[in-house]
């Protein structure tokens, strides 16, 4: 059972990721395999240090994020060079990871950008779900909690917002969705409902 989560900054994507793996599900993390392919001495960050230079390196030799990210926002070009040498190489990754999962396994493919980037297809498609998870905030509060928990500006996290999906375009691929407007006892409660449809089909 392949299944797609997604869910805009400050929606709680991560903490429904993280219920979802304690109630035995297979995560397999987008952001944490675009980091994993860019380590120092990965082919990854060989090819992003040829085609963007050296000075994106930290005085360590890692890949300076910050500096990356401010480079990439606003520049849809470079944006999408650095997604023609990360993407294959998450993906690469990704089937790894999709093999050595049990045939039984409920297998969570955490993905940010996933009504962005086209691969919400159904089952059986090329790169299809079974099933696509959505988490879903009101927009005000999730800009309230990336105020509050990261720090960013208001301005800050609305740009984000801007430029991400919209909640419709998200709930438009969504075969089931989790409200996470209330508590985190709420938001459990929530998960483990999905997760049990889920594994019961």
């Amino acid at each position: 059972m392949r299944v797609g989560l997604t869910g805009g900054v400050g929606s709680g994507k991560s903490t429904v990721s993280a219920i979802l793996a304690e109630l035995g599900a297979v995560v397999i993390d987008a952001d944490v395999l675009a980091r994993e392919v860019v380590e120092r001495g990965t082919p990854g960050l060989e090819q992003v240090v040829a085609a963007f230079g050296s000075e994106l390196l930290t005085a360590d030799g890692d890949l300076d994020r910050p500096r990356m990210g401010a480079l990439v926002f606003g520049d849809p070009a470079k944006r999408r060079l650095l997604e023609s040498i990360v993407h294959p190489l998450v993906f690469e990754r990704y089937a790894a990871l999709e093999a050595a999962a049990g045939p039984d396994d409920l297998v969570v493919h955490d993905i940010p950008l996933l009504a962005e980037s086209g691969r919400a297809g159904r089952a059986g498609e090329e790169g299809g779900f079974d099933a696509v998870v959505v988490v879903d905030v009101p927009d005000e509060i999730r800009i309230e909690r990336v105020v509050r928990d990261r720090g960013w500006t208001r301005a800050d996290a609305e740009s984000r917002i801007a430029a991400q999906a919209t909640r419709e375009q998200r709930l438009a691929v969504a075969t089931h969705v989790v409200d996470n407007s209330g508590t985190l006892d709420e938001l459990r409660a929530r998960v483990e409902a999905v997760h049990a449809e889920l594994t019961a089909s």
